[in-house]
């Protein structure tokens, strides 16, 4: 019988992707702590891991949540994966994405098919629309040129999402994440030209490029009330290319704050 592994990273993806799953298998890296029960893997054990995954019928991943890079440990490697090790190292010498990429290969390699989050729950992926407030004038600027900026970052791979107020960068995402560079923009919110205008934008698409089957952008709650927190006055992101998370208690939360969100072309 075909079976499905769930590859769990923190945060709350993980269990809403676990629940509308039949009976998956849950796997985490073991310095990872998702909110889910998970079985532990280590990286330097890749090869082993699917062929354990293969003999229990396993022929579908998918992978929700966010990974953090492990410590990787030279004299944990069995000889089978020491062999693909290269591959790996030099994706994450590249960057998130590469790194990721790498590993999907071998994933693949094993006859294991990744499956995309929006296969298993496309309704967190929105279409284009406007879901709460509504974005004036000059924040459709400020949100077109954010989209400009995380264009122009993504080939380096570094992050998915920008802050723009009154035409100024604020911050770009980089390897802390959306929390860190809100607080950055938090900071800074004094830089803005004109302290009666637009508050602000916090704008999410996934890299030019980037493997869509894994780590697309992730927009909920929490991400409002840090960007309220922040001082802006909405969210923007790539109209199905981003999953928003408990719909429902985003738009609230949103509308509670007076900020808008955006589902972007």
């Amino acid at each position: 019988m075909s079976r499905i592994a769930l590859i769990a990273g923190e945060g709350r993806l993980a269990s809403a992707v676990a629940a509308a799953l039949d009976a998956p298998l849950i796997y985490a890296l073991d310095h990872l702590n998702p909110e889910v029960e998970a079985r532990p893997f280590r990286l330097e054990r890749l090869v082993p891991f699917l062929e354990e995954l293969t003999d229990q019928g396993v022929t579908q991943a998918v992978f929700a949540g966010a990974i953090r890079r492990p410590r990787i440990e030279p004299d944990l490697f069995d000889p089978r994966t020491m062999a693909i090790v290269p591959r790996i190292l030099m994706g994450m010498q590249s960057g998130d994405d590469a790194a990721l990429r790498a590993v999907l290969d071998v994933f693949e390699e094993a006859g294991i098919h990744i499956v995309s989050v929006d296969e298993v729950l496309p309704e967190l992926v929105p279409s284009e629309g406007v879901l709460a407030g509504e974005p004036g004038p000059r924040d459709q600027k400020d949100a077109a040129r954010a989209a400009e900026i995380v264009r122009g970052i993504g080939p380096l791979d570094v992050g998915q999402g920008a802050v723009v107020a009154q035409g100024l960068c604020l911050a770009v995402e980089a390897l802390p994440g959306t929390q860190a560079m809100l607080e950055f923009a938090a900071l800074h919110a004094g830089l803005k030209p004109d302290p009666n205008g637009a508050k602000g934008v916090l704008y999410k698409a996934p890299k030019p490029g980037q493997d869509r089957r894994i780590d697309l952008p992730t927009i909920g709650p929490d991400t409002v009330r840090q960007a309220a927190a922040a001082g802006l006055g909405g969210i923007a992101w790539e109209a199905g290319s981003a999953i928003l998370l408990e719909r429902e208690a985003a738009i609230a939360a949103a509308k509670e704050a007076g900020l808008f969100l955006w589902s972007r072309a």
